[in-house]
């Protein structure tokens, strides 16, 4: 894996593989600071789902034509290498990777499956998965919708009481707090590797050793890490992850599941139809097939996984260390929003232990007013509760305005940025900039 040197020259070049950043909006160039609800596509991702459909379009895993043997044969090579872009290939080859619709769809999986488990459904050894009243689900003040939800409403089918660790005042996840509030009657603990609001990265080790010393399952959101940072689910040893591709430069409606092989095994499906089963009667219960497959009923997106591997590959070429140095000079600058009179920045205004997902407040400004602003001067930043109202309350507030870096974005851009936030408060206060 090579790493270009980190200069702008570099970075500029991969900025120029973004077809999309060459347009105007309202007559303005286009400033792309919403990569942590969605990224960009790189023209490598954008050709592969074309080449997909133009060359190789059948059905995987079924058919014994060339076409269905060459797409089965890049549906598992991108599988492969989801599993290579969070260290997941090597101790099972990529076994461990479910293929899913996105991180939300693998979480309601996890759920679900679990929830399976606890109405007797699965082999014997899906047992270890049941909930009963009175189990502790812990997520985080932190979380996401997407994981708070599905969690919460297992809680209300099971019976288990939901708890949480909240968060300090710069919103990172209060890790030190993991010994009492993940108890002996805890199974299952969630958490998010990095806010999608504050950006701030959690401290994991504690609370993983923690979950794993009562005898808890860790699951992990790393939708806001993957295309960031680098990562090794081994390494933290956590036992299920969700990430989607859509954030890390991939397609749409495709995201991947890590999940210990042994878990995997015992873990009952939650999807049922074609390509999960071994062998179907009308006269007694079906048999599975083993995992991964078992939870990959139906037919995948295929074209979007194969380029989901794409940009999976593609991250990894370039390095996430790489990428994790550039984004900090540009958020380095980006946190200058802070300086500008009447903007709060939610979580950290420094650079240590955060990623470039930079949330504020422009006092007596709706943020949507503010996203319409910056809109009319070709800027694009997202505006609203970014679908994690908790952690937003602990700041006191229903809605901010934020904007997240992404591997194209320039220190250029976000003086742009900083210089339009500026002109906001005396345009709609009229008071003095």
């Amino acid at each position: 894996m090579t790493a270009p040197q980190n200069t702008a020259g570099a970075f500029a070049n991969i900025r120029r593989q973004f077809p999309i950043l060459d347009r105007a909006v309202h007559g303005k160039p286009l400033t792309y600071f919403d990569s942590a609800a969605t990224a960009q596509k790189p023209r490598t991702v954008i050709d592969a789902e074309s080449r997909y459909y133009e060359t190789i379009n059948a059905g995987v895993h079924r058919g014994a034509h060339e076409l269905a043997a060459q797409a089965t044969l890049a549906f598992e090579e991108a599988r492969r290498r989801a599993a290579r872009l969070v260290g997941a290939e090597g101790r099972e080859g990529c076994e461990e990777i479910v293929v899913t619709a996105g991180a939300t769809a693998g979480f309601n999986l996890l759920a679900t499956a679990i929830g399976n488990a606890s109405a007797g459904a699965g082999r014997p050894e899906s047992k270890r998965f049941a909930l009963r009243p009175g189990d502790r689900i812990v997520v985080s003040q932190a979380e996401h919708h997407s994981v708070l939800l599905p969690f919460q409403e297992l809680c209300a089918r099971t019976g288990a009481e939901l708890s949480w660790l909240g968060t300090d005042a710069d919103g990172s996840i209060r890790s030190q707090d993991a010994d009492a509030i993940i108890t002996p009657r805890t199974k299952i603990v969630a958490v998010t590797l990095v806010s999608n609001v504050t950006g701030a990265v959690t401290d994991l080790a504690p609370i993983v050793e923690r979950a794993h010393a009562v005898g808890a399952l860790v699951v992990l959101d790393l939708c806001q890490a993957t295309p960031h940072l680098p990562v090794d689910v081994h390494a933290l040893d956590v036992d299920f992850a969700c990430w989607s591709a859509h954030k890390m430069y991939g397609p749409t409606g495709v995201g991947f599941l890590y999940g210990r092989r042994e878990l995997l095994e015992a873990l009952p499906p939650a999807n049922f139809g074609g390509s999960m089963v071994e062998l179907a009667w009308l006269d007694r219960p079906a048999r599975y097939m083993d995992p991964p497959e078992r939870f990959e009923a139906g037919t995948q997106p295929l074209a979007q996984v194969v380029a989901a591997g794409v940009a999976s590959e593609w991250l990894r070429n370039i390095s996430l260390d790489a990428v994790a140095e550039h984004e900090r000079a540009v958020t380095q600058e980006l946190l200058r929003v802070g300086d500008v009179p009447g903007v709060r920045i939610l979580g950290k205004s420094g650079l240590d232990g955060r990623i470039g997902t930079v949330s504020f407040d422009v006092e007596g400004v709706h943020p949507h007013d503010v996203g319409q602003f910056l809109d009319a001067q070709g800027i694009a930043i997202r505006t609203g509760h970014h679908c994690a109202q908790p952690i937003h309350r602990r700041f006191g507030l229903f809605a901010s305005n934020r904007a997240s870096v992404g591997v194209y974005n320039t220190v250029e851009e976000a003086r742009r940025l900083i210089d339009a936030v500026a002109q906001v408060r005396p345009y709609f206060l009229g008071v003095k900039a």
